[in-house]
């Protein structure tokens, strides 16, 4: 599933920053036609391959592998498509940054807040359309 995970948030990159895949190729040294083999979900890159692409894109490689807030629905995505949604309703944000322990502690109490947040938001939408369909 990490894979999945990690070609999902390189698109969501991509898109949030504006990039093609050809300017992805270039920052990254990774040849064009592997990047679209692998946004499509045709290639297993090596964990150098992954790390160049995480750098091209400024963001630590754990980032990209760890976690995803798009639903599971949206994690088999593939390139050929539209990339995956941003998923961030509006006054929400996604940062990296480098911070000291202490501060660490602070931002995963509010990451953990946040998931809670946008868990409610989410579980509310989807109540308010099944009411929609019943009606």
């Amino acid at each position: 599933m990490s894979i999945q995970i990690f070609i999902a948030n390189v698109l969501r990159l991509l898109d949030e920053q504006h990039l093609t895949r050809q300017e992805l190729s270039k920052r990254s040294g990774v040849a064009n036609s592997f990047i679209s083999d692998l946004l499509r979900g045709k290639a297993n890159p090596t964990l150098r391959i992954m790390e160049s692409i995480s750098n091209a894109l400024a963001v630590p490689l754990p980032y990209l592998l760890e976690h995803s807030d798009l639903p599971s629905e949206h994690i088999g995505l593939k390139g050929d498509g539209p990339p995956p949604p941003n998923n961030l309703p509006p006054g929400f944000e996604r940062v990296t940054a480098v911070v000291t322990e202490f501060q660490a502690f602070q931002v995963k109490q509010w990451h953990k807040r946040s998931v809670e947040m946008l868990a409610e938001a989410r579980a509310t939408a989807k109540r308010t359309r099944w009411k929609k369909i019943q009606l």
